[in-house]
């Protein structure tokens, strides 16, 4: 069964699964290749452009073999890497990465809506816009535009989100969520419009993040773990999950909920290289109360081979059925 004919089908709850970036199971098959400013001035003039060229042809390369294996693995949810196009934003490099690779970016827009991927990006921590300088919140627009125009120029822009986090504290909460918002008025109006909140592992919890969510008219991105490092003060997750369902009205895609489990106890914050599935087990519990269709980011450091295992535990379990290579059926 097709994942096209899956999605006609959708009167059931079903949970698609889908891994970040990398798939471990291919043979150098990196989307992150990239160089650092050091090395690229240390290369003569005459080879620096020819270099970066030479890194995002292989990375763009990659990111196709990717999209093949997704298909025969019948994989929908993938998050691309921020990481394909070295240099992209620094100030004394900034350079023309759509216009050499036209026919490539067209190709993998072309393959994301063959397959019916749902492809999204998550811009590093840096990308942030409650600092109280001007030229972060400078640098975070500029890196949300290069996303927007990786986006674009796949062609996927309106089907995809850009996932941020809200950012640092800088010892005042409240006069930082001020800032946050003042800020994002910064932002185009067409990168907004794709743009989702995090729920982050040390200062904006469920509560902080799906308040500014509302105020924005924004998405909000649950992440299972780093709301159990970060739930002091925050009631049951369940009477929240509605409320995050909601974000998701205005958006034609389901809800997203990122799953990993801790590396240990000591080292809780840290992906796991799996996903303990008794880890995120109560999670899959309240969503099927809610039976609510969710796209399920696996971020753990086994990618794809850590997605394919979860999908075999979740698919354990009594009234549930795997219906393609990534998606459950409860």
């Amino acid at each position: 069964m097709t994942t096209l004919a899956v999605q006609k089908r959708w009167n059931y709850h079903a949970d698609r699964l889908g891994f970040v970036a990398n798939a471990l199971s291919l043979w150098d098959a990196s989307p992150s290749k990239t160089m650092t400013f050091k090395r690229f001035s240390e290369l003569p003039q005459t080879e620096r452009m020819d270099r970066l060229k030479e890194i995002t042809a292989a990375n763009l390369i990659h990111t196709k073999r990717i999209l093949y294996y997704l298909a025969a693995h019948e994989i929908s949810v993938y998050r691309l890497s921020s990481s394909l196009v070295p240099l992209a934003t620094h100030p004394e490099v900034k350079w023309d990465f759509l216009t050499p690779f036209q026919k490539e970016w067209d190709v993998l827009g072309r393959l994301i809506k063959q397959f019916s991927i749902r492809a999204s990006f998550h811009p590093n921590q840096f990308t942030l816009f409650t600092s109280p300088r001007e030229d972060v919140t400078l640098n975070a627009i500029e890196d949300m535009r290069y996303h927007y125009k990786m986006l674009e120029a796949m062609g996927i822009a309106k089907q995809s989100v850009i996932n941020i986090h809200i950012g640092g504290a800088y010892g005042d909460k409240a006069t930082t969520l001020l800032r946050f918002h003042k800020n994002l008025m910064k932002l185009p109006s067409p990168i907004k419009e794709v743009m989702t909140l995090e729920n982050d592992d040390k200062t904006y919890n469920v509560e902080e993040t799906l308040k500014a969510c509302h105020q924005e008219g924004i998405p909000m991105v649950l992440d299972i773990h780093h709301h159990l490092a970060n739930s002091d003060g925050v009631g049951d997750l369940k009477t929240y999950l509605p409320s995050i369902v909601k974000t998701w009205e205005h958006r034609t895609l389901p809800p997203k909920i990122h799953v990993s489990s801790p590396k240990s106890k000591k080292a809780f914050r840290s992906h796991a290289d799996y996903v303990d599935f008794d880890f995120i087990y109560p999670l899959l519990k309240d969503l099927k109360r809610l039976n609510q269709d969710v796209d399920l980011m696996v971020e753990a450091k086994n990618k794809n081979l850590a997605m394919l295992k979860l999908i075999e535990d979740i698919s354990k379990i009594r009234g549930v059925k795997r219906i393609t290579g990534g998606i459950v059926e409860w």
